[in-house]
């Protein structure tokens, strides 16, 4: 059952910040995601390669797929021909494979690299130096399947607010340090339903939003 007030809501808070909001509709029926295209919103975000695959088929072609978990090498190849934007690149071998498999079908794949900002070691991402060593071995590379476009990052789930500001705070300071060597990483993808009021106060410019929007998800 999609929230359209919430949705309207947090849309035209966004777009009047211009920032992208991408509804995670992650184990949501195609019909709720309908729903949402039918009020106007593009951009979608999944978990599972699978169920990407499974919906992508079913859906309007217009839909700008956004893949936000954790991807595995050996899929790469089923969603690089339709994704729209890779958010959680956070290893060279990725980022080879993704070219790899681009380059395959000629196509341009455009990515944000995932940085480990939380607490918890639960989370995925690369440190500071990872982050760095990789931009180095991106721009010196002959990777031309492939666009860097920003950072991603999770906060720490945590009800302390300073905490996850401090977090989101240093993420956005990553970006800025890179943006004066690569003026191509101008995305910063960060907060969700619980934090993404304090992520575009730190100054995130794209949020990942699914409860607020679809209710509770169901994982049986």
């Amino acid at each position: 059952m999609i929230n359209t007030e919430a949705y309207k809501k947090l849309s035209g808070e966004c777009n009047a910040k211009k920032v992208t909001l991408v509804t995670v509709s992650k184990t949501k029926p195609v019909e709720d995601i309908l729903e949402l295209y039918n009020l106007g919103q593009r951009d979608f975000g999944e978990n599972y390669v699978q169920e990407l695959v499974e919906k992508e088929k079913q859906l309007p072609k217009d839909i700008r797929w956004h893949f936000i978990g954790h991807l595995q090498s050996n899929k790469v190849k089923q969603i690089i021909g339709f994704v729209h934007l890779i958010h959680g690149v956070d290893s060279l071998k990725l980022l080879l494979e993704i070219d790899k498999q681009s380059k395959k079908i000629n196509k341009i794949t455009t990515c944000l690299l995932q940085v480990h900002i939380a607490q918890e070691e639960t989370k995925f991402g690369l440190d500071e130096d990872e982050l760095n060593e990789i931009i180095r071995q991106f721009d010196s590379s002959t990777m031309n399947n492939i666009k860097v476009v920003g950072l991603m990052g999770m906060a720490t789930n945590t009800d302390k607010e300073q905490q996850v500001r401090k977090e989101f705070h240093y993420l956005k300071s990553l970006q800025q340090k890179l943006l004066t060597i690569n003026h191509q990483l101008s995305t910063l993808s960060m907060g969700m339903t619980a934090d993404y009021t304090i992520a575009i106060e730190e100054g995130s410019n794209m949020i990942r939003v699914g409860s607020l929007i679809f209710g509770n998800r169901n994982y049986n």
